[in-house]
């Protein structure tokens, strides 16, 4: 009786990758397999099909010898029909080991050493808001897990050497049997490594690391803000062997400044001015990050006007766009004021009564407001 074509078995394009191969008969598989269908010689033809058809066309050298010659290509040299089935029905177990190896870390290749990398280490750092602003190169001090010197990270006291874990045997993978179902998971005795320390370190307890504080020069790009985190790739945790170390995120606080309130890329400053500038009108010197400069008051500007500088604020540290400074007015009330200088102020406030609401166009309108609220409450 002639064969059905492998990839017509598994229900499945010539151009399939490995991915779709084994999807195809994990489904096949469960479908078919003797244990879920007893004394069915149908499915059990078809189940022993299905593995025949995956274990050709998951193994590359195989698939290309079927896809040049056919079933002839493969059923010569202990790969065809006699190695398939020669053993019966395999258990559940044995078939699934290689299709879910790629998911628990198994697979039928032999054991293969769990890498274990470092953690991440978080940190904050205090910036003012100049160094925020314009960038800064800063020496910080780091506590992380370093490998071990004493033992180069191996764990085990000197002159001696790691065993094979007794649990695993060496292959860093233990399996658990549920049901139809065989799963291979990480040895819990010594974490899928294969070996055990029968004589751990003393410097490190076995451990392979120690925890040594390091000093680190990092570099504040220009225009970070509040809670931005700075990445040093591979500055944190060492590694446990041989895993790769974690890295090292540093998270921006800008400290309160005596001047200015930041808002994203745009800063605030209040600048107190004189009774007589905001009437009169003139020039106020106002602060900037990049030096003092001076800003032009018209006449008769009311408190609490703000007045925008363009391109003063911040230079965003993603977009590079800048923001702008707002400058905001409050009138200063002058205090300890000689006899004479109110008496200047008392004739000068009779002299704005005098001349009626024209003087007060502000305090006219709130009065007016006022009549009406209670007016309307009668």
């Amino acid at each position: 009786m002639s064969k059905r074509d492998y990839y017509e078995v598994l229900g499945i394009a010539r151009g399939a990758d490995e991915a779709e191969i084994k999807k195809a008969y994990r489904r096949l598989a469960m479908k078919y397999h003797p244990d879920r269908n007893p004394d069915d010689k149908t499915t059990e033809v078809r189940f022993k099909e299905c593995k025949e058809a995956y274990e050709v066309l998951c193994d590359p050298q195989k698939r290309a010898a079927y896809d040049q010659f056919g079933h002839s290509g493969v059923e010569n040299g202990g790969s065809g029909a006699g190695g398939f089935y020669g053993a019966g029905a395999a258990g559940f177990a044995d078939i699934f080991g290689d299709v879910f190896g790629d998911i628990f870390g198994g697979g039928g290749g032999g054991r293969r050493q769990q890498v274990y990398r470092g953690a991440d280490v978080r940190i904050s750092i205090e910036l003012s808001l100049e160094e925020a602003v314009h960038g800064i190169e800063k020496r910080i001090r780091v506590p992380t897990l370093a490998t071990c010197t004493a033992c180069e990270g191996s764990g085990a006291k000197a002159g001696s050497n790691p065993i094979i874990c007794p649990t695993c045997a060496g292959h860093g993978q233990v399996r658990m049997q549920q049901g139809f179902f065989s799963i291979q998971q990480t040895c819990p005795s010594c974490r899928g490594s294969g070996r055990k320390i029968a004589h751990p370190c003393p410097e490190c307890r076995g451990e392979g690391r120690v925890r040594t504080p390091k000093t680190l020069s990092v570099t504040i790009p220009p225009g970070v803000d509040e809670g931005d985190q700075i990445r040093v790739a591979g500055q944190g945790d060492a590694g446990e062997s041989p895993g790769h170390p974690g890295d090292l995120y540093v998270q921006v606080h800008l400290q309160p400044h005596p001047l200015f309130r930041r808002e994203q890329d745009n800063l605030h400053c209040k600048v107190p001015v004189s009774f007589a500038t905001v009437v009169l009108g003139g020039e106020i010197e106002v602060p900037t990050l990049d030096g003092p400069m001076m800003l032009k008051i018209p006449a008769e500007t009311p408190t609490e006007k703000t007045f925008s500088l363009r391109g003063k604020g911040v230079k965003n540290v993603r977009t590079g766009h800048v923001g702008d400074l707002f400058c905001q007015i409050a009138v200063e009330t002058p205090v300890n004021l000689t006899r004479p200088q109110r008496e200047m102020l008392a004739d000068f406030e009779r002299s704005l009564h005098e001349g009626g609401a024209r003087h007060h166009p502000e305090q006219r309108s709130w009065i007016d407001k006022l009549r009406g609220f209670f007016e309307s409450k009668v």
